[in-house]
């Protein structure tokens, strides 16, 4: 008989989830800047690769807090995203709808990791790790900033041009 998992097993299962995913999300952001035909919207996913690069550094912290090696765990999730963004790219090439295509993309892999560091932070305060709690935060806050800043990108500009 299989032990008992609990909310701290939870916490590692979906900590490597997201790790994995985040990793993944650093090879695919120099792909999308360089699809994206809007500077503004190249900018951005550009600058949210740096800030992913230390969304992977925040979660080696919590590995060590936790003291487990950093190891990522296949996210099926994210892996679907960024096939239907690579699906866009192919589809839509050269045409006024890519940028439009790329922002939801984006968005829908925005959306996954706020609802993933919502929850982690929220398990993290629950189990008392109020280190990892505040690393998951400053994520989350950057995620709901970064998903604002593509609403603002297509409302201005991306989306009228595919209209």
């Amino acid at each position: 008989m299989a032990a008992e998992k609990n909310l701290e097993d939870l916490f590692l299962d979906t900590i490597k989830d997201i790790y994995y995913a985040e990793r993944q999300i650093v090879k695919t952001l120099p792909k999308m800047a360089k699809a994206a035909t809007s500077p503004e919207l190249k900018a951005g996913f550009e600058q949210h690769l740096a800030e992913t690069e230390v969304h992977v550094e925040r979660l080696e912290q919590i590995f060590e807090l936790l003291g487990k090696p950093a190891r990522g765990k296949t996210c099926d999730a994210i892996l679907g995203i960024i096939e239907e963004g690579k699906s866009i790219i192919e589809d839509f090439k050269g045409t006024p709808a890519l940028d439009a295509g790329l922002v939801s993309a984006a968005q829908a892999v925005e959306h996954y990791e706020i609802a993933r560091y919502g929850t982690l932070k929220t398990w993290a305060l629950q189990l008392g790790m109020k280190d990892a709690a505040a690393l998951l935060d400053a994520t989350l806050q950057e995620e709901v900033a970064t998903d604002k800043k593509l609403s603002e990108v297509a409302e201005a500009n991306v989306n009228q041009k595919a209209a």
